[in-house]
């Protein structure tokens, strides 16, 4: 099983995960054309329709990805504009993102609108339902301005999401009596899914109380635990990976977990604990890490070098910092891997090598031998020190 660093998937998806948990979703169907929009809207039925860019990223109505539609022509004409266009939205950056498809959806009667998500609280370590009556908003700024609107429920993992926990959740939103046993199903199917599909979030904003007197998850984001997608490979073929890095993809070939970021220092480092620590110092003494790379205990001469050939494709690398602690991994073998990969792709960047653990000395005297311009490093500040200096030129 290749390893991926996180797993997003598309609203269209996300509702057909949440539709088996008994989670209310409006009729919809994907279009990768404006003839495909046209045919979908006339499948769904009715007079109003909604066009919908499906991108990985939130506040897309904003940024002229979801618009409003009142005829079958005028769904085929929304859906051939925004294809093809690039979306621009708080979380896509400046640089947007490329619309590949659209999701064509039924119109609703809209009386009120929700907000409710299941999350992994790190301090309660369990899971919370959290909900506010601010729905359609971004939950960061009701956070910021308005946190006492935020309403919360701790689930036990051993008792599960408990019907009185979704009563709570209903009359804290205000939603009608009549209501309420529906709001607990669709609560609960939120939960279930959650937690059976190994998510680290499900959210939905927002849920939608219509005229008619129904809850409707009307918006949907799941993001997924990457380490629990062995588990899960009907998640893993929902992976859009146009909607990814290229670094991140190739990294996840080779079982390395890679974040690509916007620094000139590269890191090849064992461990996410170090690697994190790794890009910390690099910050203190001025410098700006170019990504975060756990080889992880087994790296081998084929992982550093896919690693250094991944670092590479960055243009703005200007040094690299390799930040070995040889636990299970031997110095030496690093030593000879670090060399061999030097060699291959032909490194023109300066490198500074961070050697500690098994085989420390042995793997200090091969990198010594090697006749490459590789800087050594003896502890964590004076790498650091030596790397940002490289990069600088200095």
């Amino acid at each position: 099983m290749r390893k991926v660093q996180h797993v997003n998937i598309h609203e269209y998806q996300a509702k057909e995960v949440l539709r088996k948990y008994g989670v209310a979703t409006l009729s919809g169907q994907l279009a990768k054309t404006g003839k495909e929009a046209a045919a979908a809207a006339e499948k769904i039925g009715g007079n109003i329709w909604v066009v919908k860019a499906q991108i990985h990223a939130g506040g897309r109505g904003k940024g002229g990805g979801v618009k409003i539609a009142k005829s079958v022509k005028e769904v085929e004409e929304l859906a051939g504009k925004m294809i093809g266009m690039n979306l621009i939205t708080h979380q896509t950056g400046p640089e947007g993102k490329a619309v590949n498809q659209v999701y064509i959806e039924a119109a609703c009667n809209i009386e009120k609108e929700f907000y409710v998500a299941a999350v992994l609280d790190r301090q309660t370590q369990r899971v919370i339902l959290m909900a506010s009556r601010e729905g359609g908003v971004e939950i960061e700024e009701v956070a910021a301005k308005n946190p006492e609107k935020i309403f919360k429920v701790v689930v036990d993992p051993a008792a599960g999401f408990m019907p009185y926990q979704g009563r709570q959740l209903a009359f804290a939103l205000g939603i009608p009596a009549t209501l309420v046993s529906k709001a607990v199903k669709f609560f609960s199917g939120l939960y279930n899914a959650f937690v059976e599909k190994d998510c680290s979030i499900a959210e939905i904003n927002p849920l939608v109380l219509t005229k008619e007197g129904d809850l409707i998850a009307l918006d949907a984001k799941m993001n997924f635990d990457s380490n629990a997608l062995f588990r899960h490979s009907d998640i893993l073929e929902m992976r859009d990976l146009t909607e990814e890095d290229p670094a991140e993809i190739e990294a996840s070939k080779y079982d390395l977990a890679f974040i690509k970021l916007d620094g000139q220092i590269g890191c090849l480092v064992n461990g996410a604990g170090l690697a994190m620590a790794t890009m910390d110092i690099i910050k203190l003494h001025g410098g700006e890490p170019a990504n975060f790379l756990d080889v992880g205990g087994g790296a081998n001469k084929e992982k550093v070098t896919a690693a250094f050939s991944i670092i590479l494709k960055d243009p703005n690398v200007k040094a690299i910092l390799v930040n070995i602690f040889g636990g299970i991994m031997k110095c030496d073998i690093i030593a000879e891997g670090v060399i061999a990969a030097s060699k291959e792709i032909g490194l023109k960047v300066p490198l500074v090598v961070r050697l500690e653990g098994t085989n420390v000395e042995k793997g200090k005297e091969i990198l010594a031998k090697s006749g490459l311009n590789i800087t050594p490093a003896d502890g964590l500040t004076d790498a650091a020190k030596k790397v940002v200096a490289a990069a600088r030129g200095v």
